[in-house]
């Protein structure tokens, strides 16, 4: 009996991460109106019924991908900017370089983000709620050592609040102006994924000039 629960649980989430896939990619390639429960079920292989018994909305399905794609970008963040273990200099470095490669690993999300916000700006409450938390204590984590580091002279003073801000803005806007971006990089060079690897590494530069660390 024990192992028939197991297997159908194990069966259950199965059935869950592949509903999932399919929602997060219809929802990011056609956003949140343009989104059918028919097709996502289609794709991930489960009738129609199955689809509502596992999510039971539309709406709470969306809420989903959204908070655990936003919980992963925060955990992700936290353990580079966030930890106190590292020097300074190491967590802009994990913490640019990490956020990069998340967008570049999601490179939709950030438009689709920004068209759901504007188009229903109700939806920033369920977003904030999700964040503000784990964004409080990452920025005050942050400012400390910002604070402590500037003190004995090894940085340059900064308000934590635009160094975020700055890393969010550099990072994500090779990916929202991806269709303007993709000419120009091709135009220059036909390897746009290293071009975006070097765009990565002025970032961090960037970052690191501004907090005038070496």
């Amino acid at each position: 009996m024990p192992v028939y629960m197991t297997e159908q649980q194990n069966a259950q989430r199965d059935t869950e991460a592949l509903i999932l896939q399919a929602a997060e990619k219809e929802f990011l390639e056609k956003g949140y109106s343009g989104a059918k429960t028919t097709t996502i079920a289609e794709a991930a292989g489960v009738t129609h019924a199955m689809f509502h018994y596992y999510f039971r909305t539309k709406d709470k399905l969306f809420e989903k991908i959204v908070a655990d794609k936003l919980g992963k970008l925060m955990e992700m963040m936290f353990s580079a900017i966030g930890n106190s273990d590292l020097p300074l200099k190491e967590r802009i470095v994990q913490g640019v370089e990490r956020h990069f490669d998340f967008v570049a690993a999601n490179p939709l999300l950030p438009r689709f983000i920004f068209n759901e916000v504007h188009n229903r700006p109700e939806r920033l409450d369920g977003i904030k709620n999700n964040m503000i938390s784990m964004a409080t204590s990452l920025l005050d984590n942050l400012q400390s050592a910002i604070d402590k580091d500037a003190s004995i002279n090894k940085c340059r003073h900064a308000d934590a609040r635009m160094v975020l801000l700055d890393i969010i803005s550099l990072n994500i806007f090779p990916f929202v102006a991806q269709p303007i971006v993709n000419v120009l990089l091709d135009s220059i060079d036909g390897n746009s994924g290293s071009l975006l690897e070097m765009r990565k590494k002025e970032n961090v530069k960037t970052i690191l000039e501004k907090l005038n660390i070496e």
